[in-house]
């Protein structure tokens, strides 16, 4: 019976543990990333050169990345629909982040 109270303890405190880290301890990422991504084609070919669309939104947010034809299977929609999202989307100083198609 010790053995379950002693588990059940020890489970008890890791897990408030893992609780306390995942909270202090998470990474802010930029939400704008996520909304470039939903708008690329999200086929992950890499054909941009970059791992994955999650990498190649990033460095469209980033200001890295100022052609969106670098996305080879992406189409004037995809283009506009970005180029739309990052006009209403501006940076914290109100810069807008230039990218063309």
């Amino acid at each position: 019976m010790w053995a379950f109270i002693t588990l059940g303890l020890l489970g008890g405190l890791l897990g408030l543990g893992l609780a306390f880290a995942a909270e202090y301890l998470k990474v802010e990422q930029d939400s704008r990333i996520e909304g470039v991504h939903k708008r690329l084609p999200g086929y992950d070919c890499g054909a941009c050169s970059y791992p994955g669309c999650s990498a190649f939104a990033e460095a469209i947010v980033e200001g890295e990345v100022t052609e969106l034809k670098l996305c080879k299977p992406g189409k004037d929609t995809h283009y506009d629909a970005i180029i739309e999202y990052l006009n209403d989307h501006r940076n914290e100083d109100g810069s807008l982040i230039k990218v063309k198609k």
